[in-house]
């Protein structure tokens, strides 16, 4: 018989990328007897957070798009209506939400929502994700979660939902910090990573039709994210992965970051170009390119036979002339290159990224010889930074041909090694959830105010592809008066006529959604 399951995933409209940690689980349930559903708050009006695509295209970090184009629409409805009527209609016996660290106070509303059903039905609720994982104490603080998830959720959730079924005891199901009857905490060990060569082929049935739809280039794709790599051999200290690595390292006797088959890859994207008509691939891995050359050899051989355009992102310093030729002739379609920052010393000492400036600039002239677009993102706001700083992130730009570029403000997400400078520096409290990655500044520190750091990202684009003999008008149009306004849409006009053409190869940046990722990709649920 099995039991039911019910999804929720807290999530806004411009955040849209389906999340393949929901569609794994919801394989993996299946395949084991039981019943999947899902509440997804994406293309609802939740009043919460903002419209991450929308911010990147007003901007100008995107070429902008219409989502019109594909019938792409909000829901009429309210969504504290419908996640009633689900929960009536499907009589789960078991709430599963998967929430990134800027959608858990949307997830916390959703809950709330359904207490009388949660409350009635003792329903039990787990709650899983990069966020759970290494800030559980604070999500085991609601009073209707019953579980939370640290690490990696596939073998956590079929244990569970076995032994749901058979009414059998969960307190020590591996992964699960449990809390009991009277309020204290079982806190049970992480279990060995998952064998991700056993995973089925996701279940995407479970998501609407429009949630396949991606923009790129100003149109809509139907769009499949892939898995190739799990976790990250760099130890960027404003990303998750390394802290993800140490636990699995320090915890188990098994790696976080592994390779999945190729096989098992070309596998998957046949099912979904034939049976769904994919027409574009989103390849997820933290960064792409950390094979080695017989595992690239191998994809680039595999892919041949897949010929459909595809994204990836990864580092500077792994581009070469032979990948990039490569590459190119079975489909790359778009790079996303995380930078971060223009200046060496601060990069190499605060972020642990070593690569020079003069290496970083001849790397990157590499995919234009061979006609792949590609972007490139920077983080300012970094605790210490300061505008001259930053101003260095821009001049490095200015001598990299993108088609696009982003300055997201620094997050200081939970699970990152910046996250325990920021506390130690008291400029966030352990308990302080962060914001999206395109909302509003969250340091306020002396020597770079959020304001400063607001006006810098209005005008990023701006200061990287005009004269620096505009320098003193965009400087005017970063300030937050009629004035700076008015100056501001005057360049507005003029950076689209002359830098913001599209071309047909040019497209948009699907670069740190919130969807995957806390400044790293995210893998469990």
């Amino acid at each position: 018989m099995g039991i039911k399951v019910l999804f929720i995933y807290p999530n806004t409209y411009g955040m849209n990328m389906l999340p393949p940690a929901i569609a794994l689980f919801s394989a993996l349930l299946k395949d084991h007897g039981h019943s999947v559903d899902l509440f997804d708050a994406t293309y609802y009006q939740t009043d919460h957070g903002i419209d991450s695509d929308g911010t990147k295209a007003e901007r100008l970090n995107v070429v902008p798009f219409s989502a019109s184009e594909k019938g792409i629409k909000m829901r009429e409805t309210n969504w504290s209506d419908d996640i009633k009527v689900k929960v009536e209609d499907f009589q789960p016996d078991l709430i599963a939400l998967s929430t990134t660290e800027d959608m858990w106070l949307l997830g916390v509303r959703m809950l709330d929502e359904i207490r009388e059903f949660i409350t009635r039905h003792k329903t039990p609720v787990i709650v899983g994700g990069v966020f759970p994982t290494f800030a559980p104490e604070l999500v085991i603080k609601h009073d209707l979660v019953d579980m939370v998830c640290l690490g990696e959720g596939e073998n956590t959730m079929i244990d569970l939902c076995d032994r749901i079924e058979k009414g059998n005891s969960w307190d020590d199901v591996t992964n699960i910090w449990a809390k009991k009857k009277d309020g204290s905490l079982i806190k049970n060990p992480i279990s060995n990573s998952f064998e991700i060569n056993d995973t089925p082929i996701i279940d995407i049935d479970l998501f609407e039709e429009q949630r396949l739809y991606r923009p790129m280039a100003g149109k809509w794709y139907k769009m499949m994210p892939v898995e190739t790599i799990r976790g990250c051999p760099y130890k960027c200290t404003f990303c998750n992965s390394p802290d993800q690595t140490t636990l699995y390292n320090d915890e188990t006797d098994s790696k976080f970051f592994r390779k999945k088959d190729l096989k098992l890859v070309y596998k998957e994207l046949k099912h979904f170009k034939e049976n769904y008509g994919v027409e574009y691939n989103y390849f997820w891995a933290d960064t792409f390119l950390s094979w080695n050359d017989r595992e690239f050899d191998e994809f680039c051989e595999m892919y041949a036979d897949i010929r459909l355009p595809f994204w990836m992102q990864t580092r500077p310093e792994t581009v070469t002339e032979y990948k990039m030729k490569r590459l190119a002739e079975v489909g790359l379609h778009r790079i996303s290159f995380g930078l971060e920052h223009g200046n060496e010393g601060f990069r190499k000492k605060l972020l642990k990224r070593e690569w020079k400036n003069e290496a970083i600039i001849k790397a990157l002239k590499i995919p234009g010889r061979y006609g792949i677009p590609f972007s490139v993102n920077n983080i300012t706001g970094f605790p210490t930074e300061t505008r001259e700083l930053a101003m260095d992130t821009v001049e490095l730009n200015r001598h990299i041909e993108s088609h696009n570029q982003n300055l997201y403000s620094f997050v200081p997400f939970h699970g990152t090694p910046l996250r325990k400078l920021c506390e130690e520096m008291e400029l966030v409290t352990p308990d302080t959830i962060t914001k999206a990655l395109t909302d509003k500044p969250m340091l306020v520190q002396k020597q770079y105010s959020p304001e400063e750091i607001e006006g810098l990202q209005k005008c990023f684009v701006y200061y990287v592809k005009m004269p620096k003999a505009r320098w003193k008008d965009i400087e005017k149009a970063e300030a937050n008066t009629p004035e700076g306004q008015k100056i501001f849409d005057e360049l507005k006009q003029e950076y689209t006529e002359k830098y913001l053409t599209p071309s047909p190869s040019a497209t948009n940046d699907e670069s740190h959604n919130s969807a995957d990722l806390e400044y790293g990709i995210e893998h469990t649920s």
